[in-house]
């Protein structure tokens, strides 16, 4: 049986159970926390706290796993990530390597690469593989995924450099792709392209947010190409209201696509943006942006509508761990 690495260590790809595909611990800028956080808005120890509470409510609900495509670029930092997955024994936690940025390479690639001041091979390559075969930083953490993003902007320069370096890794490593695409822009066709021309399987990627748009022939036409739908912002309702999602996802079961979604809301514990207002203003601008909305409110929704027990355990089971096989 294949094996996926977790914060606590590899776990067969049979043991991740319900599996939220696209969910953040922290999304935090260490910058932004330790200039302006700390003193103010962030305390660590009630953070971690908060997580190991919140977690382990949605592993009361059945999920068994989360999959956190926290990056460079979201303020991913292992070690605060292991505290919280010590706490919550019962829940797995898929991390990932790759870069989260819409336009530029970071600073510290810009001038390292091939044809540049300092000509070596893909730098970012060299780091995502390593992240992935000896683990992230000296946390002995693997990730198990790859990460990147392909906004309104496409593929910019930096964008394209960041993602056919991720898709070079994946080639070599064999560890699947999640996507951050914008469905309106239609950037999940421009990263499927850029993948297939460097010899990517569609059936490892994540096209995530494609949830963000009703247009069903759009959808059907990404999902046809292998690739799998990440119809995982639920309670994002800026995005697409909730009722729109379920019409949505009911439909494309209808058409026999369930075995090319997965489910989840793109949530986090503790998210920085909002600075300290996370904890009062979330609940009042996206009150069903939380983790339990899938288990709570969206399930009820399906089963109503006529989708069925084996379509959702398509959905939340058996299609995380295709993709991690």
């Amino acid at each position: 049986m294949p094996v996926v690495n977790t914060v606590r260590g590899p776990v067969d790809v049979a043991d991740l159970g319900q599996t939220l595909m696209h969910e953040h611990v922290f999304v935090i800028s260490p910058e932004h926390v330790d200039n302006h956080g700390r003193g103010a808005w962030w305390d660590e120890e009630f953070r971690v706290a908060d997580a190991v509470a919140k977690l382990r409510a949605v592993a009361a609900k059945g999920v068994r796993t989360i999959v956190d495509p926290t990056v460079w670029g979201l303020g991913r930092y292992i070690p605060r990530v292991q505290r919280v997955a010590e706490q919550v024994p019962e829940l797995n936690i898929v991390v990932a390597t790759g870069i989260y940025s819409y336009d530029e390479v970071p600073f510290h690639y810009l001038h390292r690469g091939p044809g540049l001041m300092m000509d070596v091979p893909e730098p970012m390559v060299e780091d995502f593989t390593r992240d992935i075969a000896d683990g992230i930083a000296d946390t002995g953490v693997r990730a198990a995924f790859l990460k990147c993003v392909v906004e309104g902007k496409g593929l910019t320069p930096g964008v394209e450099r960041i993602c056919r370096a991720v898709a070079r890794t994946h080639v070599e490593t064999g560890v699947p792709i999640t996507v951050h695409t914008n469905p309106s822009a239609g950037t999940g066709l421009l990263a499927l392209e850029l993948f297939r021309r460097e010899g990517v399987d569609p059936a490892k990627v994540v096209l995530g947010h494609s949830g963000d748009t009703n247009d069903l022939d759009h959808l059907m036409r990404l999902a046809d190409t292998g690739a799998t739908l990440g119809m995982d912002r639920f309670g994002l309702d800026a995005y697409n209201p909730t009722a729109s999602r379920v019409a949505t996802i009911v439909a494309l079961c209808e058409r026999g696509y369930a075995d090319r979604m997965v489910l989840s809301h793109d949530t986090a514990c503790f998210m920085d943006y909002f600075g300290g207002a996370w904890d009062e203003g979330i609940p009042l601008a996206a009150p069903n942006w939380r983790f339990d909305h899938v288990h709570d409110d969206v399930l009820p929704a399906l089963r109503e509508a006529g989708v069925t027990d084996e379509q959702i355990d398509r959905m939340l089971v058996d299609n995380p761990r295709r993709y991690f096989s």
